[in-house]
């Protein structure tokens, strides 16, 4: 399902007459039968495009968390689904309006309040699986505070990763950008200044050639590190709500992130099966569900096997009793029957996963201080040695003064 803008041309008893309406439809055909329904000709469709504000004000959490508050007490007397309409009926900010244009558009074609949270394109998988949980469940009012708590923690962790990196990086920059700038000074006085003794001057062309190879990795590794999160950045907040992409590939590759976005993945998804199990949503729907709560394939893919498996004829405790769940977690899943336990043993596991997580965190950003440190101590070390180079050249030219005095 997408957006799509057409203008279109409508006859009347004055003549044709323009107008330009937007659609939310899977495809461009579509949009043009549904113009044809109206009795219109199209004459220009296109995707709709968000430009970078309103890309900027849709994902960010401020207005995640008031669009759901908003929604949560207006449901109190009617509706999640009318709630959300009057919202967006209510709105007078044109840029607004624009942002949740897909889910009005959603909504005017009989969809759910989740399809139509969904086609904003702002919350990540988490949020929607917690909210499609608690509407599953007839819950969605109790729900949001959950979603609202989630988006609250990520933004507290994400503000955490971003000072702290922002910090190091304006050690790393200053560092960087001395020895950048400063390298080819340093390195012409030398060489402008060698040594006379062919012993000597041997011996300092090895040093300023270890010198100069090693700014030449530190100025190297720096702008490869910067681009590389530079590239990671821009690539996650392009395709953010996408389940899986090249970037994300590689990111999940590198071993401690990797297991932190597991641990994330398993925490959100486990804790929206739970839920919906506590609602008597039925299994199958619970398990497809769960596997949609996380942008994470090894985590999909855990709670798409489980389905099959129970699809199989298998008990639900051992349908979940598989890899990538640790031993101890796999121990507790394989012996029960009961769906109250079960939906008991996968908050408990939720619970594991989101404090795994959160050392890993701390785990993550006290690593990123190591590397730092070396990065900056190899800086500072190789600024000593070119002291010590530099008081070779400058002992051998005092030697060649009094010499030349005698």
């Amino acid at each position: 399902m997408q957006q799509w803008i057409a203008e279109i041309a409508y006859d009347s008893t004055s003549g044709p007459r323009r107008a330009v309406e937007s659609f939310y439809l899977p495809s461009m055909d579509d949009v043009r039968a549904e113009i044809a329904k109206k009795g219109g000709y199209a004459l220009m469709i296109r995707p709709h495009e968000r430009s970078p504000i309103e890309r900027l004000l849709s994902r960010s959490t401020w207005w995640q968390v008031q669009l759901l508050r908003g929604i949560q007490f207006r449901s109190v007397s009617t509706s999640p689904g009318v709630a959300l309409w009057r919202i967006i009926q209510a709105e007078t900010n044109p840029m607004r309006q624009n942002i949740l244009a897909p889910a009005r558009e959603a909504l005017a074609r009989g969809l759910g309040v989740i399809d139509a949270l969904k086609a904003l394109n702002a919350f990540d998988h988490s949020t929607i699986a917690i909210l499609a949980a608690s509407e599953r469940s007839n819950k969605l009012q109790e729900g949001i505070p959950h979603a609202i708590h989630s988006i609250s923690q990520k933004r507290r962790n994400t503000r955490a990763i971003v000072g702290t990196m922002s910090w190091l990086a304006i050690d790393v920059v200053s560092i960087v950008q001395s020895l950048f700038w400063g390298r080819g000074m340093v390195l012409d006085w030398f060489h402008n200044n060698a040594p006379t003794n062919a012993a000597e001057k041997e011996k300092f062309d090895h040093v300023v050639a270890n010198l100069a190879l090693t700014w030449d990795v530190l100025i190297a590794t720096a702008f490869g590190a910067g681009a590389f999160m530079t590239w990671a950045v821009v690539s996650f907040w392009i395709n953010k709500g996408k389940s899986d992409w090249p970037t994300a590939r590689v990111v999940r590759k590198i071993p401690l992130i990797g297991a932190y976005l597991r641990d994330l993945g398993f925490a959100d998804s486990m804790t929206a099966a739970a839920r919906m199990m506590r609602g008597l949503v039925p299994i199958s729907d619970t398990l497809k569900q769960s596997s949609e709560a996380t942008n994470v394939p090894e985590v999909a893919a855990y709670w798409n096997a489980a389905n099959k498996e129970l699809e199989n004829g298998v008990g639900l405790g051992v349908a979940l009793d598989r890899p990538p769940l640790t031993r101890s977690e796999r121990l507790e899943l394989a012996s029960l029957s009961d769906l109250a336990q079960v939906a008991t043993v996968l908050e408990s596991v939720a619970e594991m996963r989101a404090a795994a997580a959160k050392t890993k965190h701390a785990l993550i950003v006290w690593i990123a201080f190591g590397l730092t440190g070396v990065y900056l101590a190899l800086a500072f070390g190789s600024a000593i040695y070119a002291l010590t180079v530099m008081n070779m050249s400058m002992d051998s030219m005092m030697g060649g003064l009094m010499e030349g005095a005698m």
